[in-house]
């Protein structure tokens, strides 16, 4: 019941509770090896929804449940990995280097200024000099390439901050300034040559999300050439990227192109409505007599005239018929001799009332500009032509069914449409809609053709989404009588009823065509999308902060966020402060750990008075020159037996970082009271002495409800 409902993270409970007490019937078991892939998948797309909105550690919270269900689900893996690379980051700890990529700087170097309040400045000397005395205020190195030729020019400053100190000397000296480090910078000509040769340049790497075909990424690709004159952009089709080499400005504009050009196509739902109704009345009525009747005479021997038997012996060798009459012999005639067959009469009396009602309601999507078609019938074949090999023109017959080309159309009702949206959400389509049938057969050349009936439309029209629009109706209405019998007295009012039959037939034929559009996805445009970027001068290229939004450092470079990062990083709260009364604390212990070099050793992290603990997430920050850690074990405080436990660990023993997580099981209530919680297993690097620190620590309890917790801090000793 709990799985028909999908509550599955209840579902998972009960079928453990069946499995204990049937450990061998595999269909228990099937069944909670599924139920714990829905609940992991469910609880994952959860905690992706939550990082949508940058709720970080509910989202962590979620991707916990998703492993601790199912510890083989990779992508939960990855998803919490990721978040507390995130969480990690927002704390100030540099991302993990990892062995395959090196921790290689990701934008050129900035100039740490001493001085960072705005300054006045009015100087007329030499171009060389001025730089120089703002070095001088900035506390930072000035060198001047060879080429470089002074100039005397005159400054006069007021209130500006020391970057835009140095732009303005180097427009006026038709130069340019860079950093070389963090308290040294350059200054060059302003000459093609040179900037090729020195300014910056940045390698990214973009994906989209939104791209469906590969001209798509090629559209973008030459929108960046074109716009920015990009020189080199390579095309990744394989995996929807665009890899860009260029100046950290040009980097930071193709961003902010990509991603207001990287929106999902919008979407259209069409639906059309086919209706016909025939009705057809067929009435016959009356009776149709015959319009012949025969008369026959009778054979002469039956007659006693002698005349008739004279004749008839005197001519028994002719040929004529045996009950011939002769003139002389019909006034002999006696009603024995004639014959006459009455006319028959057919008496018809039929009624016939059929009605047929078609209702067609076929639903098309489609994306912008993609055509969709909709085939909802049979295919018929039409012969298109014929040939026997060899024939001659004394041929009198060809045989059709060898040597005869076939070609299928379909039959029924087919649509064709192309969708176009418009801001405004108006539709606007190319379509085409036939409605067609087999409506007999004709013998052509010894085949049977099939006649085929249709009704079609083309055309293009615009409509507001929602909006009824009737394409093209038919209505066809034919009424046909007819009356035979005998002529005159059919016409005889009463007696014609009974020598005549009366036929009416009525057919009523209506074909409606309706369509209507309605967009299900529309691209969201934010005010950002549609925001101006300022990008300098045609030769000199440039973005520039807002004013007031200056990053106070003057090497001009433009941050460009990391290729990896698509979600806001929020800011880490501040570790939560203890409740009063309650004095949940983690402690080391041993309080002092001594080792030797390349020895190991065992650091215990313990919780005390612990209240519906449930979950545990920390930053560890330790000397990696005097100790390593090499691995994290649950310890037995959230040990339970029987269930699986959850610990995800990141360790950077290059930064001295570690990302720890552990979490009771699923629906299970928190751990009151004291116990090692983790087990920290290190490994003594070099002499000396350091500290391990437990920082941003969050604790939840079974309720998803922050937990305030203290910590201590260790020494860890290594000795030779």
């Amino acid at each position: 019941m709990a799985e028909t409902v999908q509550d599955f993270d209840l579902a998972v409970n009960y079928y453990e509770q069946a499995l204990e007490l049937r450990p061998n019937d595999s269909h228990i078991r099937l069944r909670l090896i599924n139920t714990r892939f829905e609940a992991s998948s469910a609880h994952l797309r959860s905690g992706r929804l939550l990082l949508e909105h940058h709720q970080l550690e509910s989202a962590i919270g979620e991707f916990r449940r998703a492993v601790a269900l199912d510890p083989s689900n990779e992508s939960a893996m990855q998803s919490l990995t990721a978040a507390l690379e995130l969480l990690s980051q927002s704390s100030g700890a540099k991302v993990p280097a990892t062995k395959e990529s090196p921790d290689y700087a990701d934008r050129p170097p900035e100039l740490k200024f001493m001085q960072i309040s705005p300054i006045n400045l009015k100087m007329v000397n030499d171009s060389r000099i001025i730089y120089e005395t703002i070095a001088k205020l900035a506390g930072v190195n000035a060198i001047f390439d060879p080429d470089y030729s002074s100039r005397r020019i005159s400054v006069e400053l007021t209130d500006v901050s020391l970057s835009e100190a140095l732009d303005t000397v180097g427009i006026q000296s038709k130069s340019f300034w860079k950093p070389l480090s963090a308290n040294t910078f350059a200054v060059f000509p302003d000459q093609q040559q040179k900037h090729r040769d020195f300014d910056d340049q940045m390698i990214q790497t973009f994906y989209l999300a939104n791209t469906a075909q590969p001209q798509d990424l090629t559209e973008i690709a030459t929108g960046l050439r074109q716009m920015l004159d990009l020189k080199r952009v390579q095309q990744l089709n394989a995996q929807n990227a665009l890899v860009i080499r260029d100046t950290p400005a040009k980097l930071a504009a193709a961003k902010k192109v990509i991603e207001d050009a990287d929106r999902g196509k919008p979407e259209v739902i069409v639906q059309v409505e086919v209706l016909q109704a025939r009705t057809d009345l067929v009435r016959k009525l009356g009776i149709t007599p015959s319009t012949s009747a025969s008369i026959a005479f009778n054979d002469c021997a039956s007659s006693t005239s002698s005349d008739c038997s004279s004749s008839s012996s005197s001519s028994s060798s002719s040929s004529s018929s045996s009950n011939a009459v002769t003139l002389k012999n019909l006034s002999h005639l006696n009603s024995n001799d004639v014959t006459v067959t009455l006319p028959g009469a057919t008496a018809t009396a039929l009624l016939t009332d059929s009605k047929t009602q078609l209702i067609q309601n076929p639903e098309l999507r489609s994306v912008d500009g993609q055509a969709a078609k909709l085939r909802v019938g049979d295919r018929v074949p039409v012969a298109t032509g014929s040939y026997q090999t060899g024939a001659t023109a004394t041929t009198s017959s060809v045989n059709a069914l060898v040597s005869t080309q076939y070609q299928y159309i379909d039959v029924g009702v087919n649509v064709d449409i192309t969708p176009h949206v418009h801001p405004n959400r108006d539709v606007s389509m190319k379509l085409a809609i036939e409605v067609s049938s087999v409506s007999g057969y004709s013998t052509i050349g010894s085949l049977q053709e099939p006649i085929i009936s249709q009704r079609k439309i083309e055309h293009e029209i615009r409509l507001k989404e929602g909006e009824v629009s009737i394409l093209g109706g038919l209505f066809e209405r034919s009424n046909t009588k007819s009356k035979s019998g005998w002529p005159g007295i059919s016409r005889i009012p009463f007696l014609g009823y009974f020598t005549s039959e009366n036929d009416s037939e009525v057919q009523n034929n209506e074909i409606l065509i309706v369509l209507i559009p309605r967009v299900v996805r529309y691209p969201q445009f934010t005010p950002g999308n549609q925001r101006a970027l300022y990008t300098g001068s045609e030769t000199n290229f440039q973005l520039k902060l807002e004013a007031g939004k200056d990053d106070k450092s003057a090497s001009g470079a433009v941050a460009v966020s990391r290729p990896a990062e698509t979600v806001k990083r929020e800011t880490a709260p501040a570790p939560a402060s203890p409740i009063p009364g309650s004095q949940t604390t983690l402690v080391f212990e041993p309080r002092d750990l001594t080792l030797h070099a390349g020895q190991s050793g065992t650091l215990l992290v313990t919780v005390r008075q612990a209240s519906d603990l449930a979950s545990l997430a920390a930053l560890v920050e330790y000397d990696p020159k005097v100790v390593n850690i090499e691995e994290v074990h649950h310890g037995t405080f959230f040990s339970e037996p029987g269930r699986e436990m959850a610990v995800v660990q990141q360790i950077n023993n290059e930064q001295g970082v570690a990302v720890i997580s552990v979490q009771r099981p699923v629906n299970s209530r928190g751990i009151n009271g004291d116990g090692p919680i983790l087990e920290i297993k290190l490994r003594g690097a070099t002499q000396g002495a350091g500290q391990i620190r437990i920082r941003n620590i969050v604790g939840r309890d079974s309720q998803g409800q922050k937990i305030a917790l203290m910590t201590t801090d260790v020494t860890v000793r290594v000795a030779d």
